[in-house]
């Protein structure tokens, strides 16, 4: 009976992430540089309040939309941070993680035979969500552009059957992110085009050497921009998955229709905690970006040193550097470093046919387990590239 299963779930692969985890799963010794997560602790102050409402039978569901309280500070939050306002009555949605809101943002405006725009490489979990939807992914190649979309790319690629426009930025897996001056020169092409803006900004807390900016600033987009976010990577917080969604009301009301009858509410108890963590938590991320700015700067001194050709993060926790190969795709050179080398990095063709050649290499790590990894990554190209 398998031909009466949805074809489109059907013709969705497995995360190439997750399909090259599972061949490697049983390796013995080997140091890993793969996984995207924090590696610090939800902070104290957050987990007392999880706790606190739970002793306070906080348990029962919410209002669709998430408590008003933590829709209020959301909206501090990103007035404070970012400079962009939004309703907390009727433009901001809690949700279960991000990846929730991302799918209940496709699902709300795009139909059959929509076309959405991807900067790769890029995360591979937005491609199965817009093909779930019965749109189709086209991708943009952004690897002679320092990982950016630009505004030549926009108008090369733009069509009547574009619908939406995905801005992951700082990047997953490159680190790339957007000055106001890059992102003033998308809008210049955007502002005039029935489409939509998919700002994934979930890294925004975790920028170095400048202030993220959100495109939601830009006036003449804000109405068509939809803006995801959550606690995941500023707070530590990847396990209570509770995301949101900002956006215009003409599109949350819509957005919260999905949302009502895919999870009702997010968890009461994660959004008490999410409370805590964007009222009396708005500086938690500083230890953190503090210590990932370090290990991005060991790592690229590192990486440079082995002759690798990579660009400087801007933000997130992510290397993606490109290797010397031609005769072996990415994922052999995964597997060969994990059963000879004895490290383990994302193949880069996990994140689309435009990450071939490359590897991803996480910094979310104690400098030691990164010293470790990369002198085993070292001791493989001299040996075996």
């Amino acid at each position: 009976m398998q031909h009466l299963l949805n074809k489109n779930v059907k013709e969705i692969e497995i995360s190439g992430i997750r399909k090259f985890f599972n061949m490697v799963a049983d390796e013995k010794d080997i140091v890993s540089l793969t996984i995207g997560q924090p590696d610090f602790h939800t902070p104290d102050h957050v987990k007392e309040a999880a706790v606190n409402s739970l002793h306070k039978n906080k348990t029962t569901y919410t209002h669709n939309a998430g408590i008003i309280e933590l829709r209020r500070a959301i909206a501090v939050f990103n007035q404070k941070q970012y400079a962009i306002s939004y309703n907390p009555e009727n433009e901001v949605i809690v949700t279960t993680g991000a990846s929730q809101a991302i799918d209940i943002a496709f699902r709300t405006i795009l139909n059959p035979g929509d076309e959405v725009l991807l900067p790769g490489p890029i995360y591979p979990g937005y491609e199965p969500l817009i093909r779930l939807a019965g749109a189709s992914p086209v991708y943009m190649d952004t690897t002679k552009t320092g990982f950016k979309v630009t505004k030549d790319m926009l108008v090369k690629h733009i069509t009547k059957k574009t619908k939406c426009i995905v801005l992951p930025y700082p990047s997953n897996p490159t680190g790339a992110s957007f000055s106001t001056e890059e992102l003033q020169q998308l809008v210049s092409i955007l502002k005039d085009k029935e489409l939509f803006v998919l700002a994934d900004e979930i890294y925004s807390e975790l920028v170095y050497d400048s202030q993220h900016i959100s495109i939601a600033r830009f006036s003449e987009i804000r109405d068509k921009t939809i803006v995801i976010n959550g606690l995941s990577k500023s707070h530590s917080m990847t396990g209570f998955r509770i995301g949101y969604v900002l956006a215009p009301d003409w599109i949350a009301s819509e957005m919260l229709k999905v949302h009502q009858y895919n999870v009702s509410c997010a968890s009461s108890i994660s959004q008490y905690a999410a409370l805590e963590a964007l009222t009396y938590g708005i500086d938690d991320s500083s230890e953190m970006r503090s210590a990932y700015q370090q290990r991005r700067d060991y790592v690229q001194e590192r990486l440079n040193n082995m002759g690798l050709s990579v660009q400087r993060p801007e933000g997130a926790f992510y290397f993606f550097p490109k290797f010397p190969i031609k005769e072996i795709s990415s994922f052999q050179l995964g597997l060969d470093l994990v059963r000879k080398g004895k490290v383990a990095l994302v193949p880069g063709n996990s994140f689309s046919k435009l990450g071939e050649g490359y590897m991803r290499i996480s910094y979310a790590y104690q400098l030691k387990t990164l010293q470790k990894g990369l002198d085993r990554l070292e001791d493989f190209i001299q040996t075996y590239l």
